[in-house]
């Protein structure tokens, strides 16, 4: 059966078009999908079929009707992987570059579950079929610790911990410029881009975020830096070292728009994961050397 969902437009919507007001209040649902739905007639706006590109206002309400999606069977792949640790509940996982960490948005192969269903014998189903045993995110490029779980009850537990922040997460990365305090902090809300909605940015009415950080070594014109959020927002390193006019190296979204380095995607890697075990209540820490082409980039800096 089709699922029917209602949305009243909110304020940050306002003015925006229907296909892009529609995509940013539906979970998972991609701009693209949007514009096929309402192509198809499966969008209402105030009762009435509109284009795509038709400008929504703040109270506007559509409806959206969702045919049944035809189950989607996820096949193992035999894609490198780094299991650091693991035993019968739960496993942690360095995660290289470029790799997607869930299939979404039509796309179902190579990502990291592709990879745990091919390495991994059991996996949690709380997130269902498409994301087993995913607790947890980084972004594509963003390489580093992660923790997944291999049953119910482990994941309940590490999705507590990683919400109450007494799983801790530490990252290093390489910023442009020289930053001049030791430590410090950056409290800036987080939200969608007013300027470009593919991006996040620092804007007012965003939600609530704070990343503390520490400068591990000045170079001629970059430092290298360990991060440790208090929030969990999307980017939120990248957005917030952005803010403070040193984004991070090779970010191809946040960063210069000139580039010194040949990288694949910015040099941001997530380098310790500290938790309580789910099951033992042992406490638990793993730690990871940084890749090769992030050891690289600060071997050249080393000798200039």
């Amino acid at each position: 059966m089709s699922e029917k969902l209602t949305i009243i437009i909110p304020e940050d919507n306002d003015g925006d078009r229907l296909d892009t007001a529609i995509s940013e209040n539906m979970q998972d649902v991609s701009r693209a999908r949007c514009q096929k739905l309402i192509k198809e007639g499966a969008v209402l706006l105030n009762g009435k079929a509109e284009k795509a590109s038709k400008t929504v206002r703040e109270g506007d309400v559509a409806t959206v009707e969702i045919p049944e999606l035809k189950p989607v069977e996820l096949l193992p792949q035999d894609i490198p992987l780094d299991i650091v640790w693991q035993d019968e509940n739960m496993a942690v996982i360095n995660k290289q570059q470029g790799l997607t960490v869930h299939p979404a948005n039509g796309v179902y192969t190579d990502t990291l579950v592709n990879a745990l269903l091919f390495h991994v014998k059991d996996l949690s189903g709380i997130n269902g079929d498409i994301r087993p045993g995913i607790v947890h995110r980084l972004d594509k490029d963003t390489s580093g610790l992660m923790v997944v779980a291999k049953n119910d009850v482990a994941h309940r537990s590490l999705a507590e911990q990683i919400s109450t922040k007494t799983c801790r997460r530490i990252y290093y990365a390489l910023v442009e410029g020289v930053v001049k305090t030791d430590h410090g902090f950056v409290e800036k809300p987080i939200g969608r881009s007013k300027s470009d909605r593919k991006k996040m940015g620092i804007v007012p009415d965003g939600k609530y975020a704070k990343t503390f950080y520490t400068v591990i070594e000045r170079f001629e014109k970059n430092t290298l830096m360990k991060f440790e959020l208090t929030t969990g927002r999307t980017h939120q390193i990248r957005v917030h070292t952005q803010y403070l006019g040193h984004p991070v190296v090779g970010d191809k979204t946040y960063g210069f728009k000139n580039q010194r380095f040949d990288l694949a995607g910015q040099l941001l890697h997530s380098k310790e994961i500290l938790f309580v075990h789910p099951i033992t209540g042992e406490q638990m820490h793993f730690e990871c050397d940084l890749p090769d082409y992030f050891a690289n980039v600060l071997s050249k800096l080393k000798k200039v």
